[in-house]
């Protein structure tokens, strides 16, 4: 009995201490409440809110909560909560395709409330990002002083592009909240989304340092870190509104825009067939009086779910070639074409007035889970997912089209979240971008204009117009400083007709360098780390 006594008392005690910790180490509820009012801040900062101005000082909450709290277990927590609330209020459209298409079983799909407890899974991998920030802002503090909040921006940039070197997305990034507003993101030129994250967190960490040490000192030093993002960001925009030379019309492209709005459901042979038609019909009538002032025109359609297949289909050939020279204009459209060592690419292909295939590129950054399967073959699993995804092959070079006078780079659906991909055209040679998309599958949800927010950087880092094209919207004209023009309702037929001449090769330091900033960022803040790791604290306050 007595053994039974001393065996029970030490575990009793060993479960006190272990609930100790964990209360220890749970942040409070004001602590709770600053990060969950920041996360939805932000939330709100993204479309299809679109309050960007949020974003300037959403972040100012959880900053204190991080600043002041006591323990570094908390502050990991505080980081993983926003970054929960932060990624399922921005991106809980990933559900959409889940429980419209998905099966899991003959007879039905997955139930919403299942879609949406799945995707808490891929919420709290990449909420990990933002907690590691708001660690290490803790580690830095402790070892420095308050006045080390300072090298937050750093950090964030540097977590940012982490993610987007793990994950393959930087998706919801903090800069493309300014996506819309084209006067505040032109320091993507030279450091891309990245630049742009990097001063909405400087004017947020003025606002927090104010808030944490009200003195005459600090006030100088806020004003002067806040007047000078301000400068940076003007001195950035001051051709903003330039005006391009007059070009002669015989040097200009003629592009049309086609969105057939395509459904989603399976799709025979015979919708395929009226399908088809639909878009002939769309381009007609953009092409009707017919237009005869310009040498040189094309039609793009879009990305769609009908798999187009341009080599293994002589009957799409024969229809595309009559239009092409019956109307004497050049098309580009999407197709599944196969490769040589098996599989499929996701490809866009030009057809020119002549009725002949000119030019092809195999889309290089593949959607995960989407056109391929991240996973290895010997996972239990595997291969029945491999059977409902499909396995595409990627590209391996970044193909220019030839349109007339211009040499376009065409990216296809997620690489315009891929800034390298638009980068590499560009330093090509890219007179301009286009963006072949379908964004239908996932509904009448934010990722529209999410998607669109990513195109727009694309333009704008590289300096180059962009022609966005879509199956069931948004298509647009981005214009080489990232304003938008011409764009189209969504899940509704539109055509769109836009000219483009070829204007000077002006680089950016972007195209030129890709992501230095982020790179120097991520340098600068791992020195600042590790020196947490030496010596004793010495505080700069």
């Amino acid at each position: 009995m007595h053994d039974a006594v001393a065996f029970s008392a030490p575990n009793k005690e060993h479960s006190t201490r272990l609930l100790a910790i964990v209360r220890a180490s749970t942040p409070a509820l004001a602590e709770t409440l600053l990060a969950s009012g920041s996360a939805l801040l932000l939330v709100l900062s993204f479309p299809d809110f679109d309050l960007s101005f949020l974003a300037w000082f959403g972040l100012v909450p959880l900053i204190l909560a991080t600043s002041t709290t006591d323990k570094s277990a908390r502050a990991f927590l505080l980081g993983l909560l926003w970054g929960s609330i932060f990624f399922y209020g921005t991106c809980w459209w990933l559900t959409y395709p889940m429980i419209h298409y998905a099966r899991v079983s003959h007879d039905g799909h997955i139930p919403a409330w299942l879609a949406y407890l799945l995707l808490l899974l891929p919420v709290l991998l990449v909420a990990l990002f933002p907690a590691f920030f708001c660690l290490l802002l803790f580690r830095v503090i402790r070892r420095f002083g308050l006045a080390a909040i300072l090298i937050a921006p750093l950090l964030w940039v540097s977590v940012e592009w982490i993610r987007y070197t793990i994950t393959g997305l930087a998706w919801n990034a903090i800069g493309y909240s300014q996506a819309f507003h084209p006067l505040l993101i032109q320091t993507a030129r030279w450091g891309g989304v990245y630049a742009v994250t990097f001063f909405v967190l400087a004017v947020n960490i003025t606002f927090a340092f104010l808030i944490l040490r009200r003195s005459r000192r600090s006030l100088f030093g806020s004003a002067i870190v806040l007047l000078g993002a301000t400068l940076i960001i003007l001195a950035s925009s001051y051709d903003l509104n330039r005006e391009r030379p007059k070009s002669d019309p015989n040097t200009e492209t003629l592009i049309i825009g086609v969105q057939p709005n395509v459904p989603m459901a399976e799709i025979d042979e015979i919708t395929s067939g009226r399908l088809l038609e639909q878009h002939l019909q769309l381009s007609n009538r953009a092409l009707s009086p017919p237009i005869t002032s310009w040498s040189h025109r094309i039609v793009i359609w879009p990305e769609s779910p009908m798999n187009f297949s341009y080599s293994r289909d002589p009957h799409l050939r024969q229809v595309v070639a009559d239009f092409a020279r019956n109307n004497q204009t050049a098309v580009l459209l999407n197709s599944l074409e196969p490769s040589a060592e098996g599989g499929e690419y996701n490809s866009a292909i030009v057809v020119n007035q002549e009725g002949q295939k000119i030019a092809q590129y195999d889309k290089i950054r593949l959607m995960p889970f989407g056109e391929y399967v991240p996973l290895p073959r010997w996972l239990p699993g595997a291969s029945s997912v491999r059977a409902i995804v499909g396995e595409f092959k990627p590209g391996s070079s970044y193909t220019l089209m030839p349109l007339g006078d211009l040499r376009a780079g065409v990216f296809i659906c997620i690489e315009a979240a891929h800034p390298s991909v638009a980068r590499a055209f560009a330093n090509e040679g890219a007179d301009m971008l286009i963006n072949i998309s379908n964004d239908g599958y996932l509904g009448p949800t934010p990722v529209m204009r999410q998607h669109l927010a990513n195109a727009i950087f694309r333009a704008v880092e590289n300096n180059r117009p962009l022609i966005r094209v879509t199956n069931a919207g948004i298509s647009a004209y981005i214009s080489s400083t990232g304003s938008v023009r011409d764009a189209t309702p969504a899940f509704q037929q539109a055509v769109r007709t836009w000219t483009i001449s070829k204007d000077a090769d002006i680089t950016t330091f972007y195209s030129r360098h890709g992501d230095l900033f982020a790179y120097a960022s991520a340098l600068i803040s791992l020195g600042i780390v590790l020196t947490t790791f030496m010596s004793r604290k010495t505080a700069l306050s």
